[in-house]
């Protein structure tokens, strides 16, 4: 490989890395100033949820748009697109007038307020442009490392946690100086214009399947083969396992034991870029499903062990509970997308972001439940009930993994191969 290509990969894979740190980073940052946005704008836990789920509703929407959108648009304009859209979601968040209320009455009601309604189309299309970076940077790395997907995926997905980790420090050192939540939220616009100039500055390549001439009849039929669809609706539940508790981690880890919640935040999602930085190889060394087998078992004991803590509970058991966790589900996410790349690649960009957008919709309706639970039966209660989808999870990864040693074992298919 020639220094010009390979320079050329790797401008586009630190453009999708600085992108996906970015979408982290809300992540991080927004679950950080949830108790700052409930006591300003008068909302409940369960109100906070429903304003935070068009985030995730957007980011679903648009990541099906963009298994389409990418072919015939291109990936460097969808990139550059997002971009647009953290800026834009940016400031309607900021720009939202807290409303006139008595202290401890709530808004009633999502567009109650001009306040609110910022928020939520704020907050709607920020999860737009993260739907969008999901469905460029996926088929992106899957193109320019046609030999080398599962694990150059497992390592743009390590900058998810990698964002966590600066967006959470980031948040933890602007609260010691009193910072205001609008200068929390605003830090997002650093990194979103970073990859912006990343993106204008160079060219990027057709997708696998345009470049391989796959019909799009053909990529509509790579995402209706049984795997691919079974594969599809585990995502809605290792999604939620993965990501519904991180967005009230914080807060409850700091009800439960008095600390800083978004110091534990930090630490599962240090562990979570480590090993998936690291321990990419994993995912080739072993079969991918034996891998989601292991994280299946370790997610279900992290949180039922943190759904078991109670007020008052002592942060070095926190910490080991919360270790657990965090090395359970760090394969997850990457490693299912990987799968799809290498035995589905004529499903394409398609194939590949109808998997994000399964991920992503079933938070959506995981956040508001979760918030229910926080108002009325406590972090306990939240955590445990999203603790049993794990042992659903592991019973079909087992029987999957059955299947494929009956048939020699997992492998790669190529995109010009029949299945």
């Amino acid at each position: 490989m020639s220094s010009s290509v390979y320079q050329h990969r790797m401008w586009l894979f630190v453009a999708s890395c600085i992108s996906l740190l970015t979408t982290s980073m809300i992540f991080a940052i927004r679950g950080d100033v949830s108790g700052a946005l409930s006591a300003e704008f008068h909302l409940s836990a369960e109100m906070m949820g429903k304003i935070w789920a068009p985030a995730f509703l957007g980011f679903t929407f648009s990541i099906f748009v963009c298994g389409v959108a990418v072919d015939w648009l291109g990936m460097r304009v969808m990139h550059i697109l997002s971009s647009l859209g953290f800026l834009v979601g940016l400031t309607c968040i900021l720009l939202a007038p807290a409303p006139s209320l008595a202290e401890g009455e709530l808004v009633a009601g999502i567009f109650a307020t001009p306040g609110t309604t910022l928020l939520y189309v704020g907050f709607l299309i920020m999860g737009i442009a993260q739907g969008i970076v999901e469905g460029v940077i996926n088929p992106l790395i899957a193109t320019v490392y046609p030999d080398q997907k599962g694990k150059m995926l497992n390592i743009l997905h390590a900058w998810w946690p990698g964002g966590m980790i600066i967006g959470g420090l980031l948040a933890l050192g602007l609260t010691q100086v009193g910072a205001s939540w609008q200068v929390k939220m605003g830090s997002i616009a650093i990194p979103s214009i970073i990859y912006l100039v990343m993106c204008v500055m160079r060219p990027y390549p057709q997708t696998e399947r345009v470049a391989a001439s796959v019909s799009f009849g053909d990529m509509v039929k790579g995402t209706f083969k049984p795997l691919y669809l079974l594969l599809f609706a585990l995502m809605w539940l290792t999604a939620a396992v993965e990501l519904g508790p991180d967005q009230w981690f914080p807060a409850m880890m700091k009800e439960l034991t008095g600390m800083e919640g978004i110091i534990f935040l930090c630490y599962t999602a240090g562990l979570i870029f480590l090993i998936r930085y690291f321990g990419s190889e994993l995912v080739h060394r072993f079969s991918p499903f034996m891998v989601l087998i292991v994280c299946s078992i370790l997610t279900f004991v992290g949180l039922y062990w943190l759904g078991s803590l109670t007020v008052g509970a002592s942060a070095g058991v926190a910490f080991l509970a919360a270790t657990i966790f965090g090395i359970g589900k760090s394969f997850f996410w990457p490693t299912m997308l990987g799968i799809v790349a290498e035995r589905f690649p004529k499903g394409g960009a398609l194939a590949l972001n109808l998997m994000g957008g399964a991920g992503m919709a079933s938070i959506a309706f995981v956040l508001p439940v979760m918030g229910g639970q926080l108002d009325s039966a406590g972090a306990g209660a939240a955590f445990k009930s999203i603790s049993y989808l794990a042992l659903i999870v592991l019973a079909v990864f087992v029987a999957i993994q059955i299947g494929f040693k009956m048939r020699g074992g997992y492998r790669a298919v190529d995109v010009n191969e029949e299945q």
